[in-house]
């Protein structure tokens, strides 16, 4: 679990280094190749096969996958890497919470919230764009979960997800062209999104995979509401984007409203 948590973060820090050639759609694109070419290879789907009521969840989930994944980036590059992902965070956790009415989770709801105000506060400094870039992150992740759900019940096995990812590359087939004609790209930006695809696409799926045969789904979520302060520690250390106590409050106060959440739910 920290491999894949820590793998994740670091596949986005790195993603970020090559910002400045390919900026955020470019390095997308390439995460969007190297995840579908590792889901393909994984999935194997029978593409014929599908039918209509099994394609169009899966055309959604592509549609998902690159906007997702497109906000974030964005996000990161805008108000940086621990901030990007705890907004994101909000949409499983949103989720969770929305599948309940017990008063706990009425409670961490509104510790959540606390923590989004404290984030998204008046100042100076405000990047606003970059805070509803990560907002929108967050929905696109929410919508991920429930069309992966959709997915599953109605494509076999990981045929559907892969399905989805190969689809989103050609999505961003055209931008790769685009990005390669207009600027060609050096070979350090290319490694770098390379590896932020691996890193944080082929790395995180496969380890989460092994993970889940041995560890309880109950505290394998637990574990994942940590993501958001190994976000923050990544960008600290890696590239050098500290945060305020303010900051570290507000994410302290959304990783406490999922851990509670977590914690108090009956199994």
């Amino acid at each position: 679990m920290l491999g894949s948590g820590l793998s994740n973060q670091i596949g986005a820090a790195t993603g970020s280094l090559a910002f400045p050639v390919l900026g955020p759609m470019g390095v997308v694109a390439v995460r969007q190749y190297v995840a579908a070419i590792v889901l393909l290879a994984i999935g194997r789907p029978r593409l014929r096969d599908f039918t209509w009521q099994q394609w169009r969840p899966v055309i959604l989930l592509a549609l998902v996958f690159g906007t997702m994944n497109l906000s974030l980036y964005s996000a990161i590059e805008r108000i940086g890497l621990g901030l990007a992902v705890t907004l994101e965070f909000l949409g499983p956790l949103a989720i969770a919470l929305a599948a309940t009415r017990r008063r706990v989770d009425l409670c961490c709801a509104v510790i959540a919230a606390a923590g989004v105000v404290t984030l998204m506060r008046p100042q100076p400094s405000t990047d606003y764009l970059g805070m509803g870039l990560g907002l929108l992150a967050a929905v696109c992740w929410a919508s991920y979960i429930l069309l992966n759900r959709t997915v599953g019940r109605r494509v076999p096995g990981a045929q559907g997800t892969a399905a989805a990812a190969g689809l989103s590359a050609l999505m961003f087939l055209p931008v790769g062209l685009v990005l390669v004609l207009r600027n060609p790209p050096t070979a350090e930006a290319v490694g770098c999104a390379v590896a932020a695809g691996v890193l944080a696409s082929a790395v995180p799926y496969l380890a989460d995979l092994f993970t889940l045969r041995r560890v309880p789904a109950q505290a394998f979520g637990l574990f994942m509401s940590v993501n958001p302060v190994l976000a923050a520690l990544t960008g600290w250390i890696g590239l050098g984007q500290s945060l305020g106590w303010t900051e570290w409050a507000a994410v302290g106060t959304i990783v406490t409203a999922n851990s509670l959440s977590i914690c108090t739910s009956r199994t």
